[in-house]
């Protein structure tokens, strides 16, 4: 059967594309313009995020900046090249670079043009809808080549088809395992070697892992991540596996700029035999093993299951309240307030619980017992479901709102989450831009893999993420990078008062950082008017405490009068 596309169906749909430019202001002006011409687009400011969003967003057209933090335009361009869905995909630079050999250079990179700035909106709109038009046609023309499960550098599975096949091995029943590998500090490497140097030292070092796999499927998740189902294997056979692939990558001399390199690697495991629901539970084993090999002196650790002995009065009370008709929990809700003033009207969602003895109880009280007896799942989905009817309700009445909603990773790891989460926003009618799912810092670095596959698929329906709890290290900064988030919500120490100097030098870097990175950010726990003031004045977005206003079960609060 013929899979050729009707050329006028295809052109009807909404041009896509993808800015990859880290000056903020020019970002948000080229955005301003395409999308006042009615185009969908998305704008990536850091180089890392750059693959992840290409087969995320699928663009028609990406417009390249030249120059960019540790690498350039044109090596993103090769690399976009490398992946066979974009091999035809147009890449536009603009730039302010007069010269005209590095232009020829630009096409000879495998740009397809270049638009000099400064740039004059009609002379963009024109530009990109002619680049689209013609890639487009190109593409209706030809016969859509089946999608390959294999990547065309490394020869390593696809991510989509290792999940797949690790879903398969754990229907199957037999022994295995999953394996989560990190190859060296990407950090590090990266700054040490370049975003070039390091994206060839990955493809090799996923090419040698997959000689030393053999028949077991393995996939590159994330920069230095690899994930390896191994079907099988008992147990004592999947450790030895796993010494044997950390031996192999430790002992194996790597090429950068011509000398060698040995990568430390550190491995996380689990075995099947723990009787996960589906792959997303086994991935979130895996990277809860892999955060304790970091700690290890052998840099491998295996899964082991939490203790499920919880407290039996709190574990009755859930669940009671979660059974059907069941009474005992309600949502609370506190205003989250632009301190430059507005009107739009957001809140965090804050779950509470009647205890038997009439007490009520914050979620820190009960989460953990929830957690332990494998409750938190449910308590995610009754919350999120909750949510969505408020949002649908306001919606009805004209009063929009936007709701943030924790959830926990091992919720997100479910198969069936996802999905679950797209077909409740359409049965509510929520856009997705009014929902946005709270992510603590001190889950999101564990499960950093597992929140990739997520964001990927919710990202395009319009549901945005915040990283909250968060204090500056490295292994938070790189997640500002990795993670396509919208907030980043502080840690509650910044709003003590007096802060001490070391802290405010860490808050004002922290949002310097997050604003160079488009993110909006909120400040919590704001009790006190002169914690409010430092907050304002290191740049904060946003605050959030009881200083604005108490949690409360209605949403009243007038958004419109409220200044800092």
């Amino acid at each position: 059967m013929s899979t050729l596309q009707d050329p006028a169906a295809v052109d009807a749909l909404p041009y896509r594309v993808l800015i990859v430019e880290d000056d903020r202001s020019q970002a948000v002006f080229a955005e301003a313009i395409l999308r006042g011409a009615g185009m969908q687009v998305e704008v990536v400011a850091v180089p890392e995020r750059v693959l992840e969003a290409v087969e995320r967003f699928a663009p028609d057209l990406v417009l390249m900046d030249l120059h960019l933090p540790g690498t350039s335009g044109t090596v993103l361009t090769r690399q976009i090249r490398e992946l066979a869905r974009f091999e035809h995909t147009p890449v536009v630079f603009l730039t302010g670079d007069q010269d005209p050999e590095r232009q020829l250079e630009v096409l000879e990179q495998g740009g397809d043009d270049f638009i000099l700035k400064p740039v004059r909106p009609r002379h963009l709109i024109v530009a990109v809808q002619s680049r689209v038009r013609r890639a487009r046609a190109l593409l209706s023309s030809r016969q859509a080549p089946a999608e390959s499960d294999r990547h065309p550098v490394t020869g390593l599975y696809t991510r989509p088809a290792l999940m797949k096949a690790l879903a398969a091995q754990l229907a199957s029943g037999a022994p295995g395992g999953a394996v989560l590998v990190e190859t060296g500090n990407a950090v590090a490497l990266r700054g040490r070697y370049g975003y070039a140097a390091f994206e060839t030292l990955m493809s090799d070092a996923g090419r040698f892992l997959g000689s030393l796999t053999g028949e077991h499927p393995a996939a590159r998740l994330g920069d230095n991540v690899f994930l390896i189902a191994a079907k099988g294997l008992d147990r004592e056979a999947l450790d030895a596996f796993v010494r044997r692939l950390r031996d192999g990558i430790g002992y194996h001399d790597f090429q950068v700029d011509g000398e060698p390199l040995r990568l430390r690697c550190t491995l996380g495991y689990t075995t099947y035999e723990h009787g996960f629901v589906d792959a997303g539970a086994a991935l979130a084993a895996a990277e809860d093993a892999a955060r304790e090999a970091h700690a290890s002196p052998v840099g491998i650790a295996a899964y082991t299951p939490p203790d499920t002995t919880a407290d039996g009065d709190v574990v009755q009370e859930l669940r009671a309240a979660l059974a059907p008709g069941g009474q005992g929990l309600y949502l609370a809700f506190q205003p989250v307030v632009a301190v430059a003033g507005g009107d739009e009207a957001q809140f965090q969602v804050l779950l509470r619980m009647t205890g038997a003895d009439g007490n009520v109880r914050k979620a820190a009280e009960f989460l953990p017992a929830a957690q332990a007896s494998g409750l938190m799942p449910q308590l995610d989905r009754w919350v999120m479901e909750n949510a969505l009817q408020l949002l649908q309700k306001r919606r009805a009445e004209s009063r929009p709102l936007r709701l943030f909603v924790s959830q926990s990773p091992r919720t997100l790891a479910q198969d069936s989450y996802v999905g679950w989460l797209q077909e409740a926003l359409d049965r509510h009618a929520v856009d997705g831009p009014s929902l946005v799912i709270d992510l603590r810092l001190e889950d999101a670095v564990i499960h950093v893999v597992l929140l990739h596959q997520v964001c990927e698929q919710l990202v395009p329906a319009g549901v945005q993420f915040c990283l909250s709890q968060f204090r500056s290290n490295e292994d938070a900064n790189q997640l500002l990078q990795e993670l396509p988030l919208g907030y980043l919500r502080l840690s509650a120490e910044f709003a003590r008062h007096p802060l001490p100097p070391e802290l405010q030098d860490e808050m004002r870097v922290i949002i310097e950082r997050a604003h160079r990175l488009g993110l909006q950010v909120i400040g919590q726990a704001v009790e006190d008017p002169q914690a409010a003031a430092a907050l304002w004045v290191a740049g904060i977005d946003f605050i959030q405490g009881n200083l604005v206003q108490h949690p409360d079960q209605a949403l009243e609060f007038d958004f419109r009068s409220a200044t800092l």
